[in-house]
C-alpha cells in the first residue's frame, strides 16, 4: 500500500507511472469496508466488459479514454467522476495514457 498507517496524504502525480502497454495498478489504502487504487493505462488499453460485486468510483487525474458503463459511453478527462453500482457491467478503453483512482466499497448506494 503507498499509505501506512503513519503516513496519511500522498500527492498522487508522484506516483503516476505509465507501462508501455496494459495496466499498472498501485493499491494506495485497504481496510474491511473500501479499497483505493491508482490505476495508470497505457494509451491504447482496453478493459473488457466485466461487473464488480462492490460499489465503486472512479476519478480520473490524467489522460483520455470512454467507458462504457451499462450501455453508455462516457468520455473520460480529468475531473471526470463516475459512480458506478455494483454489478454494473462497464469496460473501459485509453485513448491516450489515462490514470485514475478507482474506489470499492460495500454498502448500498441507495
Amino acid at each position: 500500500m503507498l499509505i501506512t498507517p503513519t503516513s496519511t496524504t500522498l500527492q498522487l502525480h508522484e506516483h503516476l507511472e505509465f507501462p508501455t502497454s496494459g495496466v499498472l495498478n498501485k493499491v494506495i489504502w485497504k481496510d474491511k469496508t473500501c479499497q483505493y487504487s491508482l490505476f495508470c493505462l497505457a494509451a491504447g488499453t482496453e478493459i473488457s466488459e466485466h461487473t464488480s460485486t462492490r460499489n465503486a468510483t472512479l476519478q480520473v487525474i490524467s489522460g483520455s479514454g470512454t467507458l462504457t458503463l451499462e450501455g453508455h459511453l462516457i468520455a473520460l478527462e480529468p475531473g471526470v467522476f463516475i459512480v458506478m453500482a455494483a454489478n454494473a457491467p462497464h469496460a473501459l478503453e485509453a485513448t491516450a495514457n489515462l490514470a485514475f483512482l478507482l474506489t470499492l466499497s460495500s454498502g448500498d448506494l441507495s
